[in-house]
C-alpha cells in the first residue's frame, strides 16, 4: 500500500518539477547588493528553476526546524518520563529481589543447638 501511495504522490511531482524545470530554464540573476545591483561581485547568474528549487528546499529547512524548536517541550517530557521509568523500573527490580530474599529467609529453618 506504502508503494502505491508513493508511486501515486512522487510520479506527479516528479513531472511537475520537470515541467517547472523546462519551463523556467533561462538565465536569470540573483543581485544580492540592493544598493548597487550592478554589482558582480553579489549577483549569481543561474537557470530560474535553480532559485526556485532552493527556494523550496530552503522553505523546508526552516520549516523543519521551526517544527522540530516547537516540540522541544514534548521532547523533553518524553525524555523525563523515559527517565522515571527507568528509575522506578530499577527501584521494582531492587524490591523484587529483597522479597525474594526476605522469602528465602523465611523457608530456611532455623537451627539451635
Amino acid at each position: 500500500m506504502k508503494k502505491i501511495i508513493n508511486f501515486v504522490v512522487l510520479i506527479p511531482i516528479g513531472i511537475i518539477l520537470i515541467v517547472l524545470s523546462v519551463a523556467n530554464r533561462q538565465s536569470v540573476r540573483l543581485a544580492l547588493n540592493p544598493f548597487n545591483p550592478d554589482d558582480s561581485v553579489l549577483s549569481v547568474s543561474a537557470p530560474f528553476f535553480v532559485f526556485l528549487f532552493l527556494a523550496v528546499i530552503f522553505g523546508l529547512v526552516v520549516g523543519s526546524f521551526a517544527t522540530w524548536v516547537s516540540q522541544h517541550k514534548y521532547r523533553k517530557r518524553a525524555r523525563n518520563e523515559a527517565h522515571e521509568a527507568v528509575k522506578w523500573h530499577t527501584e521494582a527490580e531492587k524490591q523484587r529481589v529483597r522479597a525474594e530474599n526476605i522469602a528465602s529467609q523465611a523457608l530456611v529453618p532455623s537451627r539451635s543447638v
